[in-house]
């Protein structure tokens, strides 16, 4: 891979922490583990900064963890030759600068040109992944897609991640994070989620139900819900108990420490693309709330992945499609007994966790597979 020594990527913020937490890890690793000089476009640092403190929201250019991190305010500015990158990614389709362009078509040899597309289960991605594109002034683009199965990319996983998560203490942190010992022998679920989703009819599942739960969630997350049912401002530290459910907010972490707790929970809710997928390197049973489209898109999407992954979790599958708002089987009808069928499925479904995360280890991580097929484009 040393024919490369500089990769410049480009990303544009839509989900507010999804589209910078991928992005982010991949500029990382390219950096720790492939020795690259790395430059990080980013339009928005302010989500940036919620999930990596040390960015400075009023830098123009600042060097983060080795990794150069440029404020992209705009589609101005001229570059030379000299600016241009061995390889160039755009995240999911963004424009990258006409003047970048432009001084890209000027190099020789021209840079390796991908665009690095989002994550999806469906069949036809296999068709397309490593494509050419014929851009103009005689260039191409490959379109490399991350994925489940040995012809797609693979997805995003640093090296030393397992071996970090199997040596992991999870009462300690927990213990850090102010659970009691109630809450430590109590079901202990993450939320993540999307301000639509339907916290406040689960929390009443819970808060009826027989067996206790802890609900850790991020500070700022399903806010209102949080709000009514711990009676306070919702954050960080706000903790309350009603019937079997206490709900615990927590401080917005780090990327490092959302891993952690990903590995401390029984069940974990993510959400968008970035979380997602650390949810299943954690190796525990998860509920998918995927990013929103237009004409619920995201419903045929979802069902993709259940067919993959949870094809013998009939009540996995019947959840995350109702807590996605998609028709379900109808073999349950309400929250209560949609939980007490996926409660009752645990066993099954933290074995489908295990056995998936080391079929998804068999695939390599993207970064390596992207920049081995790059070395094959020069």
């Amino acid at each position: 891979m040393n024919q490369f020594r500089r990769l410049d990527l480009f990303c544009r913020v839509v989900d507010n922490y999804g589209d910078i937490g991928i992005c982010w890890r991949l500029a990382r690793q390219l950096v720790r583990e492939h020795g690259l000089a790395v430059t990080l476009f980013v339009d928005d640092l302010a989500s940036f900064q919620r999930i990596c403190p040390p960015v400075d929201v009023q830098a123009a250019l600042q060097q983060v963890e080795g990794v150069t991190v440029r404020h992209w305010a705009n589609q101005d500015g001229v570059y030379s030759n000299d600016d241009v990158a061995d390889i160039v990614i755009e995240f999911f389709a963004v424009d990258i600068p006409p003047g970048y362009i432009d001084a890209m078509a000027q190099c020789e040899p021209r840079p390796v040109w991908f665009n690095l597309e989002g994550l999806t289960a469906e069949e036809w991605v296999e068709g397309c992944h490593r494509l050419p594109s014929m851009q103009p002034r005689a260039m191409t683009k490959h379109f490399f897609f991350p994925g489940f199965t040995g012809k797609t990319g693979g997805l995003l996983r640093e090296a030393e991640l397992e071996q970090q998560r199997l040596q992991f203490a999870p009462a300690e942190f927990l213990r850090q994070l102010g659970l009691t010992p109630a809450e430590l022998a109590a079901t202990k679920v993450s939320l993540f989620c999307y301000p639509h989703a339907p916290v406040s009819a689960l929390f009443e599942a819970w808060l009826q139900g027989a067996a206790p739960v802890a609900c850790l969630v991020p500070e700022g997350v399903a806010a209102d819900a949080v709000r009514a049912f711990t009676g306070s401002d919702g954050m960080a530290g706000s903790v309350a108990t009603r019937g079997a459910l206490t709900v615990r907010v927590l401080p917005f972490v780090p990327q490092p420490d959302y891993d952690k707790l990903l590995w401390a929970c029984d069940l974990n809710f993510v959400r968008g693309e970035d979380s997602f997928v650390r949810a299943q390197w954690a190796g525990k049973p998860f509920i998918w709330h995927i990013y929103p489209q237009d004409e619920n898109l995201h419903h045929k999407k979802l069902r993709a992945f259940l067919q993959r992954y949870a094809g013998e979790l009939p009540a996995l599958a019947d959840f995350a499609l109702r807590w996605n708002g998609a028709p379900t089987s109808g073999e349950v009808d309400n929250w209560a007994a949609s939980w007490s069928a996926l409660a009752a499925e645990s066993s099954a479904a933290t074995a489908r966790a295990a056995a998936w995360q080391q079929q998804m280890l068999s695939l390599g991580d993207l970064a390596s597979n992207m920049l081995a097929f790059a070395a094959t484009l020069r």
